[in-house]
């Protein structure tokens, strides 16, 4: 399948019924084994709501999660489909599965997304849901808690890569990442399509730049904390190189943000002389948390950002989504 070729419809469940309310969206890249496991966590929700899944395979070459999403759809584990995107990239496969699930199931009103290589707790949709419903949010995000494949690496949960962003249930400001999220029909429909912006596709941080539009936009965030999903982090996540780059990423993805938002040449200037003040600051927040006990990997978080923000600046950041960088 070539990248201009459109979508291509992998596998369905016998009987769709389109008229399912609730849909979880899950983006796909090599990972089948744990795509496994993730669509067994779904298939086990403790829930009597009526929901479907949407697979997007983002790996036209290989393909290898289609067979497993195909597998748990024929033998009618759940209700949905499975989409191939040929056009490579995180926001591409996001944007196909949030498009193909408003598409296929026009009644739906709540569209949640989890990773291929995370595990959703029993009562994640119904928790997310009902959070949803009861506060009437825009948008519901939860806690993705490490489980790291190297349990020496337990102590890397504080840092700011696998930390969740709130620690309690209530009214949030915002949330940043898609990776436990729900997201209501109406947010689409206000902020058009494409709703992930693919500039992102190959750095990352699409969803932080959706989540900051949305809050722009004046929508209404909540965050489940009981609602947890695990992510399984392996050996390559937890090594010094690839948290140095995730924070070189995250201030790369931070410095983009805040240039789209930047609506002249003076604003795009004092963003420009913000993220290279924040270069000496980091040094000195980075040692005060090394004299406070906490560890040197962690502290060194703010000023890899920090440095990724001011690269960034000059034209230099990392890639971590083309496919030829990724390691699972």
């Amino acid at each position: 399948m070539t990248p201009d070729a459109p979508r291509a419809l992998a596998a369905a469940s016998p009987g769709l019924d389109r008229s399912i309310p609730i849909v979880v969206c899950i983006p796909c890249f090599r990972r089948p084994q744990h795509l496994r496991l993730t669509l067994e966590s779904l298939a086990g929700q403790r829930t009597d709501r009526r929901f479907a899944v949407v697979i997007v395979d983002n790996d036209a070459a290989g393909c290898e999660s289609a067979p497993v999403a195909a597998e748990f759809l024929r033998a009618g584990k759940f209700a949905g489909l499975c989409v191939i995107e040929p056009r490579q990239g995180n926001c591409h496969a996001i944007n196909a599965a949030f498009e193909t699930a408003r598409a296929t199931f026009p009644g739906a009103a709540h569209f949640l997304m989890i990773d291929d290589d995370e595990i959703a707790s029993r009562d994640w949709l119904e928790l997310m849901v009902r959070s949803a419903e009861a506060t009437g949010a825009d948008l519901v995000g939860g806690p993705v808690q490490p489980n790291f494949d190297d349990h020496s690496k337990r102590g890397l949960g504080r840092h700011p890569a696998f930390r969740p962003a709130y620690d309690y249930s209530g009214t949030v400001p915002i949330i940043y990442g898609c990776g436990n999220c729900l997201i209501t029909r109406a947010v689409f429909e206000r902020l058009g399509d494409p709703a992930f912006d693919v500039r992102f596709n190959f750095l990352g941080g699409g969803d932080t730049d959706f989540f900051v539009r949305c809050r722009q936009a004046g929508m209404k965030f909540h965050w489940a904390a009981e609602a947890v999903i695990t992510e399984t982090v392996p050996p390559s996540r937890t090594n010094p190189g690839w948290l140095a780059l995730r924070g070189l990423r995250i201030g790369a993805i931070n410095y983009h943000i805040e240039v789209k938002a930047a609506r002249t040449p003076w604003a795009r200037l004092g963003v420009l002389a913000k993220m290279l003040a924040m270069l000496p600051l980091s040094l000195f927040r980075a040692g005060r948390m090394v004299l406070s006990g906490q560890k040197v990997l962690i502290a060194l978080h703010p000023v890899t950002v920090a440095a990724g923000s001011a690269l960034a600046a000059i034209g230099i950041e990392p890639h971590q989504y083309k496919a030829s960088k990724i390691v699972s």
